[in-house]
């Protein structure tokens, strides 16, 4: 059986990760409160962000917007819009 987790952003049980994604104290505070499924949608938000905003991570002020953003996704706050995105499923051919 899988571990399981409270996730905030979902506020239920939820199937847990199986280890921090990120290190240090942020990694283990993801891993107790957020599920697989949070996480995996953070990841694909993320990814559409740092491509359409052309973000490098390299970059102190990079990685800080990156993390408010996670912060923000993971506590059902407004994110930054990511613009460019279509939705393959709202896509209609003609």
């Amino acid at each position: 059986m899988a571990n399981m987790v409270f996730c905030k952003k979902y506020q239920t049980e939820m199937e847990a990760l199986e280890r921090a994604p990120l290190p240090g104290a942020k990694g283990q505070e993801v891993l107790q409160t957020v599920s697989k499924q949070a996480w995996q949608e953070w990841q694909l938000l993320q990814t559409m962000m740092i491509n359409e905003k052309q973000l490098n991570l390299m970059q102190p002020d990079a990685r800080k917007y990156v993390m408010e953003q996670m912060d923000k996704f993971f506590n059902n706050e407004e994110t930054d819009k990511v613009t460019g995105y279509v939705n393959p499923d709202d896509i209609t051919e003609l």
